[in-house]
């Protein structure tokens, strides 16, 4: 057997941490690496060590090929199950196929009585691809393998780790966070390498982004696809459509100059990629390049036209590559050097993975020029937050936890470096309930390179990976750390009127009593019935440094409805009680950043920092003698009553 490849450190830990994982969880598990980072020799490895049998599956033939390519670099062997590649073999103990074949084919991949036995390990490259529907090709292959081996481990490779409508495919990060919902199909992201560390250490070309605008007699011109970040120009399943990408394109007058622009810029560049929105503007783009330097693939290409254009552009024999949303993933040409993006991307997800396509290391090149004509929002380094981004403009922003003090990364809007407005509603911190000396993630281990080194196959009823490090190397079980939760501290929550636990916005029940929480209509709805009841639709909310009839200071707060109708509150602020209870009763809800620190001593504190308090959707007060006072107050309203903003 020849020597297998030389693994880098941050791939050894990669593996490490899938085996400490594995060993101690049968629960599905993702490593992060961005692209460029050699998830094959990854992949391969873990192929090498395992015990039982394995399948690698991916989305496209050219990565079923990089992968197989790879591990026979070790001098093992093993099958291809693709019909694109012509083979559909699936006897060995290793086998690296298509989902698409594969799913067709269940049957090949779940006999019991294989000499081999089942599948142990199912490995997925790209798998931000896997669906939460249950009835998606991935998770039918899953749950055919599942049928033979209920243990099987099931890992996930990705350089981004989100879906467009969904956020983080996986729960919790190695980092000690939540990062995706409770139900995500892969529970742990074991290990992560962050891209703007990879570019620090030399590992991948640096990216020089430009965003780029041309100039034409004094004017600027671009294409201006802003509108098209609405929920009007997406289709289904958060991309844009065709004809809305078509509408801003077609016939743009900008497009003979961007691309003589690219060409010019290109001049000292090895290979270029430019990213149409369009197949309609990808033909005009083809148009203005140099025509026996150049390409276009689309998803029409034939597939030997495709593979004959994608061989001659590798070979240097173009220079120029346009192409519609197909080579942002699985094509790998390490020359390229620039890259030119004139289509908008719905996501960072996207924006990664497009700009991935230039940051291979190749001889000669320097770094590669990302020339964004599309005025893309995105942060290359920036992580996905994970929920929706809000209209605006909202970025991430960094709220610490009172409760654990965890890092929370939450869309928001700074003013400096205050964060003045966030919309996280729960700590993403993960608390421990017992820290043993040893725990997985902390556990110190040689990497598992030695030929006898095995991920142990969960082939019988108590068998459990285990990994043989050899020469005395000791493992931590990922069992043998202390359970943990997600921290329960909330930055916007229900009260509930039963037992006043704190609920997420949006719950139904209460999860401290179970009891049916009280709808916001319902509340809005009663209060409407009672004669010694007025509810505002809050229009704006005024804030007043006053005086009370003994010459005390006071705090007044004034709501008023789209009318003019008003119900007014009142506080102080003199002790530590009063001050005490006005963040209880006051600042709690009305911060736009809850739980950033905010401790204002005097009513004139809270005036001048008035932007940083939001005013409430609906507001109840009850008549007491001639007076009104404020009972309820109702913020995140979302039921059947038009709210004021939405007034035209």
């Amino acid at each position: 057997m020849s020597s297998p490849p030389s693994l880098r450190p941050y791939q050894q830990e990669a593996v490490r941490r899938v085996v400490v994982h594995f060993r101690g969880s049968d629960e599905p598990a993702v490593v992060v690496l961005p692209t460029g980072s050699g998830k094959s020799l990854v992949i391969a490895e873990l192929a090498r060590l395992a015990r039982g049998r394995v399948l690698v599956l991916a989305h496209v033939r050219e990565l079923v090929e990089q992968n197989h390519a790879k591990y026979l670099a070790y001098g093992l062997e093993a099958d291809i199950f693709s019909a694109g590649l012509g083979r559909k073999e699936s006897g060995r103990q290793v086998v690296f196929g298509s989902v698409q074949s594969v799913v067709r084919n269940l049957e090949r991949f779940a006999a019991s009585d294989h000499p081999l036995g089942p599948f142990t390990l199912l490995v997925i490259d790209e798998c931000h691809r896997v669906s939460p529907k249950e009835d998606a090709s991935y998770r039918q292959v899953i749950d055919h393998l599942q049928v033979a081996n209920p243990r099987l481990k099931v890992l996930g490779l990705t350089a981004t780790p989100y879906r467009l409508g969904q956020g983080f495919i996986y729960h919790r990060h190695h980092h000690g966070m939540v990062r995706g919902d409770e139900d995500a199909f892969f529970r742990d992201c074991v290990f992560e390498q962050p891209l703007r560390l990879m570019v620090k250490q030399g590992y991948l070309a640096k990216p020089v982004r430009i965003d780029a605008a041309l100039f034409k007699d004094g004017q600027e011109l671009r294409y201006d696809f802003s509108t098209l970040f609405s929920t009007s120009g997406l289709a289904a399943g958060g991309l844009f459509r065709e004809e809305e990408l078509n509408r801003v394109v077609a016939g743009h007058r900008a497009t003979p100059g961007i691309i003589a622009e690219v060409v010019e810029r290109a001049r000292d560049r090895q290979g270029v990629m430019l990213f149409a929105a369009s197949v309609a503007h990808a033909e005009e783009i083809l148009g203005y390049l140099p025509a026996r330097e150049s390409a276009l693939i689309t998803g029409e290409t034939p597939s030997a036209e495709r593979e004959r254009l994608i061989n001659a552009f590798k070979a240097r024999e173009l220079k120029y590559l346009v192409n519609v949303a197909v080579l942002t993933t699985g094509f790998d040409a390490p020359h390229v050097d620039l890259i030119a993006i004139l289509r908008p991307t719905e996501s960072v997800s996207l924006y990664q993975q497009i700009v991935g396509r230039g940051l291979r290391l190749s001889p000669g090149k320097h770094d590669c020029l990302i020339l964004d004509y599309a005025g893309n929002p995105w942060d290359l380094y920036a992580p996905e937050v994970g929920s929706p981004k809000p209209p605006g403009d909202t970025e991430p922003v960094q709220v610490e936890c009172p409760a654990c003090g965890h890092a929370n990364l939450f869309w928001g809007r700074r003013e400096g470096e205050l964060v003045i407005e966030h919309f996280g509603r729960r700590c993403q911190g993960l608390i421990t309930d017992a820290s043993p000396a040893s725990g997985a993630s902390r556990g110190q281990i040689g990497a598992a390179s030695g030929a006898g080194d095995q991920i142990g196959a969960a082939s019988g009823a108590g068998d459990q990976i285990v990994a043989a490090s050899g020469a005395g190397d000791q493992v931590g079980a990922a069992s043998g750390a202390g359970k943990k939760h997600q921290c329960e501290f909330r930055f916007r929550f229900k009260v509930c009127g039963e037992c006043g636990t704190e609920n997420d916005i949006a719950a139904r029940r209460c999860h401290g009593c179970e009891v049916l929480l009280v709808d916001a209509d319902d509340k809005l709805k009663e209060a409407l019935r009672l004669r010694d009841a007025r509810v505002l639709r809050v229009a704006g909310m005024q804030l007043e440094a006053t005086v009370n009839g003994r010459g005390l200071a006071r705090l007044k707060v004034t709501y008023h409805d789209e009318d003019g109708t008003t119900l007014c509150e009142w506080f102080a602020l003199e002790t530590p009680a009063q001050r005490g209870a006005f963040a209880v009763a006051f600042l709690r809800d009305h911060l736009r950043a809850p739980g950033v620190s905010f401790r204002p001593t005097t009513p004139d504190e809270v005036v001048a920092e008035q932007r940083r308090l939001r005013h409430p959707d609906f507001v109840v007060g009850r008549k007491v003698g001639r007076h009104w006072q404020v009972r309820e107050k109702l913020f995140d309203y979302t039921g059947r009553y038009r709210r004021a903003e939405a007034v035209e």
